[in-house]
């Protein structure tokens, strides 16, 4: 296949060269992380980390975009299939577990995560360690996107951080939509 041809609707929006060369991290491939990874593959990133413990339920067919036949499977097994088949270049390492401070992820961590208190994990460990870290909170059809990139940024993200207890909590039936995880996916691109 060929790459310019391949991207070049997007081109002068998306930089092939700085795309190519940046090692990704997702931490969460639920409904954000999922459709976030695919996009990823779609334009062009080649190397991808994915990390997640949890396995692929019924209720996460509409509201991550799962197939029926990943039913019981590993998400990070179902994402990283799903990438390669979007794009035979990208490179998926797959950690199914949960995140460890230990883990090497690269030079951009996208956290997808479900609760506020494993956000403030992750970003205790890999706020020194990564050039852009991208937050997506969503809770039914509202979405919040938060960057770290830069000293100010860095502080800011901190100060977004509250205890689990402060946490909304929706009715089970109005937590995710597809369509918003999509959004909040494309937002973080």
């Amino acid at each position: 296949m060929d790459p310019n041809e391949r991207y070049s609707r997007q081109r002068d929006i998306v930089p092939a060269d700085r795309l190519r060369d940046c090692r990704i991290a997702i931490v969460g491939v639920g409904a954000v992380g999922r459709h976030l990874a695919l996009q990823l593959a779609s334009v062009g990133a080649t190397q991808l980390t994915v990390v997640d413990f949890d396995t692929v339920e019924e209720s996460n067919i509409a509201s991550q975009g799962y197939l029926e036949c990943d039913l019981g499977r590993p998400k990070v097994r179902a994402t990283a299939e799903q990438c390669r088949r979007i794009n035979s270049s990208v490179q998926v390492i797959e950690i199914n577990d949960r995140f460890r401070a230990s883990l090497q992820l690269g030079d951009v961590v996208f956290c997808a995560v479900d609760k506020i208190a494993t956000r403030e994990l992750i970003w205790r460990a890999v706020k020194n360690r990564v050039r852009l870290f991208c937050d997506a909170r969503v809770a039914a059809e509202t979405i919040r996107v938060l960057t770290a990139c830069d000293p100010a940024s860095r502080r800011h993200y901190a100060t977004t951080l509250f205890s689990q207890g402060e946490a909304y909590v929706g009715p089970c039936t109005s937590r995710m939509t597809i369509f918003a995880a999509n959004v909040a996916a494309g937002m973080m691109i």
